[in-house]
């Protein structure tokens, strides 16, 4: 990525963070993964805020080229199982065991993704995907 880039995308986590909307911020993260086509976390970003925003679909694309691009990701992994669980597609387990392996061998990667799960929960407290895939992590 080049600094605009990059600058532009950890100004677009911050927004995240700070409680911009999913609706505000999916065409900043599109815009930044169209100009940056191998930032795997700006994939699996634009993935997460798909599936946030009842985008199943568009966030199976994403978060297949974020898994295509960093398959050690968690993230990237546990977003292409629940958009492959909201889209009832098969192959869901495979992509929960790649981010199981990955939890045991990095406890801040286990935070991270623990934290990004109640994250998610904070924000669409129904998400049963989210809650199924969080037990089968952390039970």
């Amino acid at each position: 990525m080049n600094a605009p880039v990059e600058t532009e995308f950890e100004q677009a986590i911050a927004r995240y963070q700070n409680g911009e909307s999913v609706d505000e911020l999916i065409p900043v993260f599109k815009d930044i993964c169209d100009r940056a086509p191998k930032n795997s976390a700006a994939w699996t970003c634009l993935a997460w805020l798909y599936l946030l925003g009842d985008r199943p679909k568009s966030a199976y694309k994403a978060a297949s080229k974020a898994v295509k691009l960093s398959p050690q990701d968690p993230q990237a992994q546990v977003n292409l199982a629940l958009a492959m669980l909201d889209t009832e597609k098969k192959g869901v387990r495979e992509h929960v065991d790649r981010a199981l392996e990955v939890m045991a061998y990095s406890d801040e990667l286990r935070e991270e993704l623990q934290r990004n799960c109640q994250d998610g929960l904070t924000r669409k407290p129904d998400w049963e995907n989210l809650k199924r895939v969080q037990n089968w992590l952390f039970a």
